[in-house]
């Protein structure tokens, strides 16, 4: 019998309502799974395993007596550490932030919380969600389970780390400029950037005001369709929430590809950011895949990226020297020396540069538009390479950027990375993109799930 920590989500809800497994015995599973793998892998800030058995217990006798609330009722779902947790900390994995405890949930928590989920435990990232792997911090960056020496992905890093070295079934992430989909790559994950406005950003240390999502990280389609039904609605706190009317986002799950319209935007990987000869191979094989089950694949044109990744920076910096200004100014020597670097230069973009970034959005928001009057959904790659060493800080650095997660952040239109091979040289997961039109989760979720039935990619598991 499968160990209750190496279940899918779905499967363990299952057998929870078939009342076959009780949220005791998975909690208690991913928490001995926790011991085991964690020391390898640093993925966990904060273990809040007390008060989650705690929860779990109740969730059991709640069951017994009534049967579970839905999908999530008992549960474990791991937390990016800038995200509140109520009467825990939210250190942001940063000297600056160790001392402060959530008054509150995050919105997306307590949506979670309704539904009956756990929360066991706080995972890493990088630092404030900008920094990399760094290692002059209050906590060591997480490590990919594929091989611990390799990077995760950033920055929603110990989520990516935690699912896929099966600790916990599901997480969440935030995603500025790909930080949900990097991980989700590297780690051999399904992650889904949402529509911007989709999931309330209340109770979650801001980046970017207006290029942050919230985002959920689990090991199947249909898992990150449950969570995202969790998560998903409009909060009138949050200026960004979008007034969405609710949806069942598994309900086309079954449906397959026949008669989808899917424009492959090679010119990203393969002029743009040019990708390893690999990572190129398998983006074109997962393209004939989705063909040869019925989808009809055909070229599309995009802006280049560096256009999107131009704009990104150029709205990103100066909004996030907005939140770290006082700090920057009178406790620089407290970040991360990586950290300072990146969020230094937001000091130097005018407005009328942020203007002029935020007029070329909307362009470039209107040309993705028009490439989906022609096709239904797009394809293209999320990173170009594996993920490389993390001890290996400048070819962190090189292959950080190169990737094309950052365009759908700055046009706020979904996407999901999900697994499309396996790197021979390194061993290391790759992974493909799929993008939506906006509050088109549902299908971009049919999509994924036709390909992960057909691939060969959806069963396999890091060694750790």
């Amino acid at each position: 019998m499968t160990a209750p920590h190496a279940l899918p989500l779905a499967e363990a809800a299952a057998l929870i309502a078939a009342r076959r497994l009780s949220p005791v015995e998975l909690l208690q599973s991913c928490l001995d799974r926790i011991a085991a793998a964690e020391p390898r892998l640093d993925a966990i800030i904060r273990l809040a395993a007390e008060e989650a058995m705690g929860d779990a217990r109740a969730a059991e006798a709640e069951i017994a007596r009534n049967g579970p609330r839905g999908p999530l009722h008992g549960i474990p779902v791991g937390l990016k550490d800038i995200i509140d947790l109520a009467g825990h900390p939210t250190t942001c994995h940063s000297k600056l932030q160790l001392d402060r405890i959530a008054a509150e949930d995050a919105h997306a928590t307590a949506r979670l919380r309704a539904a009956g989920a756990l929360f066991p435990a706080k995972l890493a990232t990088h630092e404030f969600a900008i920094g990399g792997p760094a290692f002059d911090l209050p906590f060591p960056p997480a490590r990919n389970p594929w091989n611990p020496a390799h990077h995760p992905g950033g920055s929603s890093s110990g989520s990516g780390a935690a699912v896929a070295a099966r600790m916990l079934p599901a997480a969440l992430g935030t995603d500025t400029g790909g930080s949900v989909r990097h991980p989700a790559s590297h780690c051999g994950l399904v992650g889904l950037k949402p529509t911007y406005g989709l999931v309330s950003r209340r109770g979650v240390f801001p980046l970017s005001f207006t290029l942050d999502h919230v985002g959920p990280m689990t090991r199947t389609v249909r898992d990150n369709a449950l969570l995202l039904n969790a998560i998903a609605g409009h909060d009138p706190a949050d200026p960004g929430s979008a007034p969405h009317p609710a949806e069942d986002y598994a309900r086309d799950l079954h449906l397959g590809l026949k008669g989808l319209r899917i424009g492959f935007v090679r010119h990203f990987h393969e002029h743009d950011q040019p990708a390893t000869p690999e990572m190129a191979a398998a983006l074109e094989a997962a393209a004939m895949l989705l063909a040869a089950e019925g989808a009809r694949v055909t070229t599309a044109i995009l802006p280049p990226l560096g256009e999107f990744a131009g704009v990104n920076r150029t709205i990103m910096l100066p909004e996030a020297t907005a939140i770290h200004e006082a700090w920057l100014r009178e406790r620089p020597g407290d970040y991360a020396h990586i950290t300072r670097r990146r969020l230094l230069p937001g000091m130097f973009v005018t407005g009328a540069d942020y203007v002029q970034a935020q007029r070329r959005r909307r362009e470039l928001v209107a040309a993705v538009e028009a490439a989906f009057a022609e096709v239904d959904l797009l394809l293209c790659a999320s990173s170009m390479d594996p993920a490389c060493r993390i001890d290996d800080a400048a070819e962190v650095e090189r292959t950080y950027p190169r990737q094309a997660r950052t365009p759908f952040n700055v046009t706020g239109h979904p996407a999901i990375s999900v697994m499309c091979g396996l790197s021979r040289e390194a061993g290391l997961p790759l992974g493909l993109q799929l993008v939506a039109p906006s509050f088109r989760e549902a299908l971009l979720y049919r999509a994924a799930a036709a390909y992960e039935r057909a691939a060969p990619w959806k069963d396999m598991a890091p060694a750790v």
